[in-house]
Protein backbone atom coordinates (compact mmCIF):
# COMPACT_ATOMS: atom_id res chain seq x y z
CA UNK A 1 0.00 0.00 0.00
CA UNK A 2 1.32 2.96 -0.82
CA UNK A 3 2.17 6.27 1.53
CA UNK A 4 -0.40 8.47 0.31
CA UNK A 5 -3.20 5.57 0.42
CA UNK A 6 -2.37 4.98 3.86
CA UNK A 7 -2.51 8.27 5.23
CA UNK A 8 -5.77 8.96 3.47
CA UNK A 9 -7.78 5.53 5.16
CA UNK A 10 -5.77 6.94 8.54
CA UNK A 11 -7.17 10.64 8.41
CA UNK A 12 -10.82 8.75 7.33
CA UNK A 13 -10.83 6.64 10.32
CA UNK A 14 -10.63 3.34 10.78
CA UNK A 15 -13.80 2.07 9.51
CA UNK A 16 -13.45 -1.87 10.44
CA UNK A 17 -13.08 -4.34 13.39
CA UNK A 18 -10.31 -5.66 11.81
CA UNK A 19 -8.27 -2.49 10.79
CA UNK A 20 -8.70 -1.92 14.48
CA UNK A 21 -7.13 -4.96 15.38
CA UNK A 22 -4.23 -4.10 12.68
CA UNK A 23 -3.97 0.01 13.36
CA UNK A 24 -0.38 -0.02 15.19
CA UNK A 25 0.64 -1.93 12.18
CA UNK A 26 -0.63 0.49 9.87
CA UNK A 27 1.20 3.38 11.28
CA UNK A 28 4.27 1.24 11.60
CA UNK A 29 4.45 1.24 8.12
CA UNK A 30 3.60 4.49 7.70
CA UNK A 31 7.08 5.41 10.32
CA UNK A 32 9.02 3.60 7.67
CA UNK A 33 7.92 5.87 4.79
CA UNK A 34 8.20 8.86 6.71
CA UNK A 35 10.68 9.61 9.16
CA UNK A 36 10.57 11.42 12.66
CA UNK A 37 12.22 14.35 10.80
CA UNK A 38 9.78 15.22 8.01
CA UNK A 39 6.86 14.36 10.83
CA UNK A 40 8.11 17.21 12.60
CA UNK A 41 8.59 19.86 10.47
CA UNK A 42 4.66 19.11 9.13
CA UNK A 43 2.73 19.02 13.21
CA UNK A 44 4.50 22.30 14.19
CA UNK A 45 4.07 24.19 11.60
CA UNK A 46 1.28 25.75 13.95
CA UNK A 47 3.92 26.83 16.86
CA UNK A 48 4.96 30.39 16.26
CA UNK A 49 8.29 29.52 17.81
CA UNK A 50 9.00 27.14 15.40
CA UNK A 51 8.07 29.59 12.58
CA UNK A 52 10.75 32.30 14.03
CA UNK A 53 14.04 32.20 11.95
CA UNK A 54 16.08 32.00 15.22
CA UNK A 55 19.25 32.46 12.69
CA UNK A 56 19.10 36.52 13.21
CA UNK A 57 19.02 36.24 16.80
CA UNK A 58 22.77 35.36 16.06
CA UNK A 59 23.15 38.99 14.84
CA UNK A 60 22.55 40.78 18.12
CA UNK A 61 23.68 38.02 20.50
CA UNK A 62 27.41 38.55 18.50
CA UNK A 63 27.66 42.06 19.06
CA UNK A 64 30.01 43.39 21.96
CA UNK A 65 29.07 43.13 25.48
CA UNK A 66 30.49 45.42 27.56
CA UNK A 67 32.87 44.04 30.36
CA UNK A 68 30.79 46.30 33.36
CA UNK A 69 26.94 44.71 31.94
CA UNK A 70 26.26 41.53 32.66
CA UNK A 71 23.03 39.92 32.18
CA UNK A 72 21.57 37.92 35.27
CA UNK A 73 18.68 35.67 34.51
CA UNK A 74 17.15 35.21 38.01
CA UNK A 75 15.00 32.19 37.86
CA UNK A 76 12.26 30.79 40.96
CA UNK A 77 9.57 28.42 41.65
CA UNK A 78 5.87 29.53 40.93
CA UNK A 79 2.83 29.17 43.02
CA UNK A 80 2.09 25.73 41.39
CA UNK A 81 4.96 24.13 42.66
CA UNK A 82 5.95 22.84 39.56
CA UNK A 83 5.68 26.06 37.11
CA UNK A 84 9.31 27.70 36.16
CA UNK A 85 9.68 31.72 35.97
CA UNK A 86 12.56 34.02 34.72
CA UNK A 87 13.35 37.73 34.19
CA UNK A 88 16.71 39.33 33.17
CA UNK A 89 18.75 42.34 35.33
CA UNK A 90 21.82 44.16 34.13
CA UNK A 91 24.74 43.94 36.70
CA UNK A 92 27.85 46.20 37.11
CA UNK A 93 29.90 43.09 38.10
CA UNK A 94 30.60 39.60 37.73
CA UNK A 95 29.03 37.42 41.07
CA UNK A 96 31.34 34.95 42.20
CA UNK A 97 28.99 34.06 45.23
CA UNK A 98 25.33 34.14 45.32
CA UNK A 99 25.26 36.46 48.50
CA UNK A 100 27.02 39.07 46.31
CA UNK A 101 23.60 39.48 44.42
CA UNK A 102 21.11 41.90 45.15
CA UNK A 103 17.89 40.69 45.95
CA UNK A 104 14.57 41.33 43.95
CA UNK A 105 11.24 41.09 44.24
CA UNK A 106 8.46 40.09 41.44
CA UNK A 107 4.71 40.45 40.93
CA UNK A 108 3.17 37.35 43.10
CA UNK A 109 -0.51 38.29 42.16
CA UNK A 110 0.39 36.51 38.73
CA UNK A 111 2.45 33.29 39.63
CA UNK A 112 -0.06 32.20 42.14
CA UNK A 113 1.37 33.31 45.26
CA UNK A 114 0.01 36.38 46.09
CA UNK A 115 -3.29 38.77 46.09
CA UNK A 116 -2.85 41.99 43.77
CA UNK A 117 -3.33 43.94 47.31
CA UNK A 118 0.29 42.99 48.33
CA UNK A 119 2.16 41.24 45.50
CA UNK A 120 5.76 41.67 46.58
CA UNK A 121 7.74 38.59 46.60
CA UNK A 122 11.21 38.59 47.18
CA UNK A 123 13.84 36.87 45.09
CA UNK A 124 16.57 35.62 46.98
CA UNK A 125 19.58 34.29 45.04
CA UNK A 126 20.95 31.06 46.47
CA UNK A 127 22.74 29.38 43.32
CA UNK A 128 24.67 30.62 40.74
CA UNK A 129 24.99 29.06 36.82
CA UNK A 130 26.46 29.94 33.88
CA UNK A 131 24.36 31.15 30.69
CA UNK A 132 24.63 28.78 28.11
CA UNK A 133 22.01 30.62 25.87
CA UNK A 134 24.09 34.22 26.28
CA UNK A 135 27.16 32.72 27.31
CA UNK A 136 29.97 34.89 27.88
CA UNK A 137 30.08 36.39 31.74
CA UNK A 138 26.23 36.21 31.95
CA UNK A 139 24.38 34.03 34.61
CA UNK A 140 21.84 32.02 35.74
CA UNK A 141 20.56 32.87 39.16
CA UNK A 142 18.19 30.30 40.68
CA UNK A 143 16.21 32.10 43.85
CA UNK A 144 14.33 31.13 46.91
CA UNK A 145 11.04 33.18 47.02
CA UNK A 146 10.12 34.58 50.44
CA UNK A 147 6.54 36.84 51.20
CA UNK A 148 6.34 39.96 52.41
CA UNK A 149 7.10 38.82 56.18
CA UNK A 150 9.99 37.35 55.41
CA UNK A 151 8.20 33.90 55.57
CA UNK A 152 9.05 31.24 52.70
CA UNK A 153 6.46 30.95 50.45
CA UNK A 154 4.47 27.86 50.03
CA UNK A 155 6.45 26.63 47.19
CA UNK A 156 10.06 27.60 48.71
CA UNK A 157 10.61 23.64 49.70
CA UNK A 158 14.15 24.15 49.53
CA UNK A 159 14.31 26.29 52.52
CA UNK A 160 12.84 23.54 54.73
CA UNK A 161 15.32 20.93 52.51
CA UNK A 162 18.10 22.86 53.50
CA UNK A 163 17.54 22.54 57.29
CA UNK A 164 17.32 18.88 57.14
CA UNK A 165 20.73 18.92 54.69
CA UNK A 166 22.73 20.88 57.12
CA UNK A 167 21.69 18.88 60.16
CA UNK A 168 23.00 15.74 58.62
CA UNK A 169 26.04 16.83 56.65
CA UNK A 170 28.25 14.93 58.37
CA UNK A 171 26.28 11.93 56.96
CA UNK A 172 27.07 13.23 53.00
CA UNK A 173 23.67 12.35 51.85
CA UNK A 174 24.02 12.11 48.09
CA UNK A 175 20.57 12.15 45.54
CA UNK A 176 21.18 11.05 41.74
CA UNK A 177 17.67 11.80 39.68
CA UNK A 178 16.69 10.18 36.84
CA UNK A 179 14.37 12.72 35.56
CA UNK A 180 12.12 11.56 32.60
CA UNK A 181 10.13 14.02 30.71
CA UNK A 182 7.59 13.58 27.16
CA UNK A 183 8.12 15.89 24.09
CA UNK A 184 4.62 17.47 22.77
CA UNK A 185 4.22 18.94 19.85
CA UNK A 186 2.23 22.16 19.41
CA UNK A 187 -1.09 20.48 19.76
CA UNK A 188 -0.13 18.41 22.82
CA UNK A 189 0.01 15.06 21.60
CA UNK A 190 3.83 13.47 22.03
CA UNK A 191 6.08 14.76 19.13
CA UNK A 192 5.59 12.52 16.19
CA UNK A 193 2.26 10.90 16.94
CA UNK A 194 0.46 10.07 13.82
CA UNK A 195 -2.63 12.13 14.70
CA UNK A 196 -5.14 9.99 14.25
CA UNK A 197 -3.82 6.70 15.86
CA UNK A 198 -1.07 5.38 18.00
CA UNK A 199 2.80 4.86 17.35
CA UNK A 200 3.52 0.45 17.48
CA UNK A 201 3.42 -1.01 20.43
CA UNK A 202 6.24 -0.22 23.48
CA UNK A 203 9.59 -2.01 23.15
CA UNK A 204 11.79 -0.81 20.00
CA UNK A 205 11.92 2.95 21.38
CA UNK A 206 13.99 2.35 24.84
CA UNK A 207 17.23 3.39 24.35
CA UNK A 208 16.89 2.98 20.94
CA UNK A 209 18.21 4.19 17.19
CA UNK A 210 16.41 5.50 14.09
CA UNK A 211 14.25 7.60 12.95
CA UNK A 212 11.47 5.28 13.23
CA UNK A 213 12.50 4.50 16.72
CA UNK A 214 13.36 8.42 18.22
CA UNK A 215 11.97 11.79 17.98
CA UNK A 216 13.28 15.01 19.11
CA UNK A 217 17.17 13.58 19.36
CA UNK A 218 18.10 17.32 18.47
CA UNK A 219 16.93 18.85 21.48
CA UNK A 220 18.11 16.24 24.03
CA UNK A 221 21.69 16.67 22.57
CA UNK A 222 21.52 20.51 22.92
CA UNK A 223 20.22 20.24 26.47
CA UNK A 224 23.13 17.89 27.48
CA UNK A 225 25.71 20.29 26.18
CA UNK A 226 23.87 23.22 27.92
CA UNK A 227 23.89 21.29 31.15
CA UNK A 228 27.51 20.75 30.75
CA UNK A 229 28.46 24.95 30.22
CA UNK A 230 26.05 25.55 32.60
CA UNK A 231 27.89 23.70 35.34
CA UNK A 232 25.04 21.26 36.25
CA UNK A 233 26.10 17.73 37.03
CA UNK A 234 24.04 15.27 34.21
CA UNK A 235 25.00 12.21 34.28
CA UNK A 236 23.40 11.06 31.27
CA UNK A 237 20.64 10.35 29.32
CA UNK A 238 18.35 8.23 26.88
CA UNK A 239 15.30 7.29 25.15
CA UNK A 240 12.66 6.07 27.78
CA UNK A 241 10.32 3.33 26.68
CA UNK A 242 7.26 5.49 25.26
CA UNK A 243 8.08 7.03 22.08
CA UNK A 244 9.22 10.29 22.80
CA UNK A 245 9.74 10.39 26.56
CA UNK A 246 13.42 10.91 27.19
CA UNK A 247 15.13 11.22 30.29
CA UNK A 248 18.32 12.85 31.98
CA UNK A 249 19.79 11.96 35.16
CA UNK A 250 21.48 14.77 37.70
CA UNK A 251 23.89 13.53 40.32
CA UNK A 252 24.76 12.52 42.07
CA UNK A 253 25.05 15.15 44.54
CA UNK A 254 26.00 16.39 47.77
CA UNK A 255 22.77 17.52 50.09
CA UNK A 256 20.62 20.88 48.25
CA UNK A 257 22.77 20.79 44.99
CA UNK A 258 20.77 17.59 43.89
CA UNK A 259 17.41 20.15 44.03
CA UNK A 260 19.50 23.25 42.77
CA UNK A 261 20.43 21.65 39.56
CA UNK A 262 17.80 19.83 38.81
CA UNK A 263 15.80 22.75 38.99
CA UNK A 264 18.13 24.50 36.68
CA UNK A 265 18.26 21.22 34.52
CA UNK A 266 14.38 21.44 33.74
CA UNK A 267 14.57 25.70 33.50
CA UNK A 268 17.23 24.70 30.37
CA UNK A 269 14.91 22.23 29.46
CA UNK A 270 12.16 24.26 28.39
CA UNK A 271 14.03 26.86 26.91
CA UNK A 272 15.83 24.46 24.69
CA UNK A 273 12.58 22.90 23.37
CA UNK A 274 11.07 26.51 23.10
CA UNK A 275 13.80 27.37 20.48
CA UNK A 276 12.38 24.18 18.40
CA UNK A 277 8.69 25.31 18.76
CA UNK A 278 8.36 21.90 21.28
CA UNK A 279 6.40 21.79 24.80
CA UNK A 280 7.72 19.71 27.03
CA UNK A 281 5.53 17.87 29.88
CA UNK A 282 6.61 16.97 32.88
CA UNK A 283 3.20 15.26 33.33
CA UNK A 284 3.62 11.70 35.34
CA UNK A 285 1.03 9.61 33.01
CA UNK A 286 0.76 11.96 29.76
CA UNK A 287 -0.76 9.24 27.60
CA UNK A 288 -3.35 6.89 29.53
CA UNK A 289 -3.41 3.29 28.62
CA UNK A 290 -0.90 0.81 28.63
CA UNK A 291 1.90 3.29 28.08
CA UNK A 292 4.61 3.70 30.62
CA UNK A 293 4.32 7.15 32.61
CA UNK A 294 7.27 9.27 33.82
CA UNK A 295 9.04 9.42 37.34
CA UNK A 296 12.15 10.79 38.67
CA UNK A 297 13.50 8.10 40.43
CA UNK A 298 15.76 8.95 43.37
CA UNK A 299 18.92 7.26 43.80
CA UNK A 300 19.77 8.17 47.77
CA UNK A 301 23.20 7.18 49.58
CA UNK A 302 24.85 8.32 52.71
CA UNK A 303 28.66 7.65 54.12
CA UNK A 304 27.49 4.72 55.72
CA UNK A 305 25.71 3.29 53.18
CA UNK A 306 28.79 3.37 51.24
CA UNK A 307 30.97 1.68 53.36
CA UNK A 308 31.72 -2.07 53.68
CA UNK A 309 28.63 -3.66 54.76
CA UNK A 310 27.04 -0.88 54.47
CA UNK A 311 23.34 -2.37 53.25
CA UNK A 312 22.80 -3.05 56.80
CA UNK A 313 22.13 0.99 56.42
CA UNK A 314 20.41 0.33 53.04
CA UNK A 315 17.93 -2.12 55.36
CA UNK A 316 17.53 -0.06 58.18
CA UNK A 317 16.54 2.99 55.37
CA UNK A 318 14.27 1.03 53.66
CA UNK A 319 12.38 -0.66 57.14
CA UNK A 320 12.19 3.55 57.92
CA UNK A 321 10.63 4.10 54.70
CA UNK A 322 8.06 1.28 55.19
CA UNK A 323 6.30 2.73 58.31
CA UNK A 324 6.31 6.23 56.56
CA UNK A 325 4.49 5.17 53.06
CA UNK A 326 1.50 7.97 52.95
CA UNK A 327 4.23 10.75 53.88
CA UNK A 328 6.36 10.02 51.03
CA UNK A 329 3.81 9.73 48.27
CA UNK A 330 1.99 12.78 49.92
CA UNK A 331 5.69 14.52 49.58
CA UNK A 332 6.58 12.62 46.16
CA UNK A 333 4.20 14.95 43.68
CA UNK A 334 3.11 18.27 43.84
CA UNK A 335 -0.44 17.38 44.20
CA UNK A 336 -0.34 14.98 47.57
CA UNK A 337 0.09 12.26 45.04
CA UNK A 338 -3.22 12.79 43.03
CA UNK A 339 -0.95 12.78 39.99
CA UNK A 340 0.91 9.67 40.80
CA UNK A 341 -2.61 7.94 41.41
CA UNK A 342 -2.55 7.83 37.50
CA UNK A 343 1.02 6.23 37.52
CA UNK A 344 1.64 4.03 40.38
CA UNK A 345 -0.75 1.16 39.31
CA UNK A 346 1.00 -1.44 39.66
CA UNK A 347 1.41 -1.85 36.03
CA UNK A 348 3.68 -0.69 33.21
CA UNK A 349 7.10 -0.71 35.57
CA UNK A 350 5.51 0.90 38.69
CA UNK A 351 4.29 -0.54 42.04
CA UNK A 352 1.40 0.24 43.56
CA UNK A 353 0.81 3.82 45.47
CA UNK A 354 -1.60 2.29 47.95
CA UNK A 355 1.81 -0.31 49.12
CA UNK A 356 4.82 -0.39 49.70
CA UNK A 357 7.27 -2.74 48.68
CA UNK A 358 11.20 -3.33 47.78
CA UNK A 359 13.01 -5.86 46.21
CA UNK A 360 16.76 -6.74 44.38
CA UNK A 361 16.79 -5.67 40.73
CA UNK A 362 12.54 -4.95 40.78
CA UNK A 363 11.18 -2.47 38.95
CA UNK A 364 7.55 -2.74 40.10
CA UNK A 365 8.74 -2.30 43.68
CA UNK A 366 8.54 0.71 45.70
CA UNK A 367 12.27 0.68 46.46
CA UNK A 368 14.95 -1.28 44.06
CA UNK A 369 18.28 -2.11 45.37
CA UNK A 370 20.60 -2.45 42.96
CA UNK A 371 21.58 -5.78 41.80
CA UNK A 372 25.64 -4.69 41.95
CA UNK A 373 24.44 -2.90 45.64
CA UNK A 374 23.60 -6.52 47.05
CA UNK A 375 26.29 -8.30 45.55
CA UNK A 376 28.48 -5.80 46.73
CA UNK A 377 26.56 -5.29 50.10
CA UNK A 378 27.13 -1.44 50.29
CA UNK A 379 25.91 1.95 47.92
CA UNK A 380 22.34 3.33 47.25
CA UNK A 381 19.25 2.24 46.89
CA UNK A 382 16.40 3.53 44.57
CA UNK A 383 12.83 5.20 45.82
CA UNK A 384 10.53 5.16 42.74
CA UNK A 385 8.19 6.48 43.91
CA UNK A 386 8.48 10.09 42.85
CA UNK A 387 6.59 11.36 40.06
CA UNK A 388 8.37 13.10 36.65
CA UNK A 389 6.69 16.50 37.95
CA UNK A 390 7.70 16.08 41.80
CA UNK A 391 9.82 19.29 44.09
CA UNK A 392 12.95 17.62 44.37
CA UNK A 393 13.53 19.34 47.15
CA UNK A 394 10.63 17.67 48.53
CA UNK A 395 11.68 14.42 47.99
CA UNK A 396 14.89 14.75 49.29
CA UNK A 397 13.88 16.23 52.32
CA UNK A 398 11.66 13.44 52.88
CA UNK A 399 14.46 10.88 52.44
CA UNK A 400 16.52 12.50 54.81
CA UNK A 401 13.65 12.62 57.46
CA UNK A 402 12.65 9.40 57.62
CA UNK A 403 16.05 7.61 56.52
CA UNK A 404 18.63 9.45 58.88
CA UNK A 405 16.83 11.69 61.03
CA UNK A 406 14.16 9.28 61.77
CA UNK A 407 11.22 11.34 62.44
Amino acid sequence: MGFRILVKVCEAGIASSQMRLNHKKLWMAIGKHFSCTTMSRTILKDSPNAALNKTLLNKYLDLPQPDNAIQAKYIWIDGTGEGIRSKTRTLDFIPKHPSELPEWTYDGSSTYQADGSNSDIYLQPVAIYRDPIRRGNNKLVLCETYNSDRTPTASNQRNKANEAMEAVKDQEPWFGIEQEYTLLDFDKRPLGWPRNGFPGPQGPYYCGVGADRVCGREIVEAHYRACLYAGVKIAGTNAEVMPSQWEFQVGPCVGISAGDDLWIARFLLHRIAEEFGVIVTLDPKPVEGSWNGAGAHTNFSTKPMRANNGIVEIERAIERLSKRHPYHIQAYDPRGGKDNERRLTGKCETSSIHDFSAGVADRTASIRIPRGVAEDKKGYLEDRRPSSNCDPYSVCNALIRTCILNE
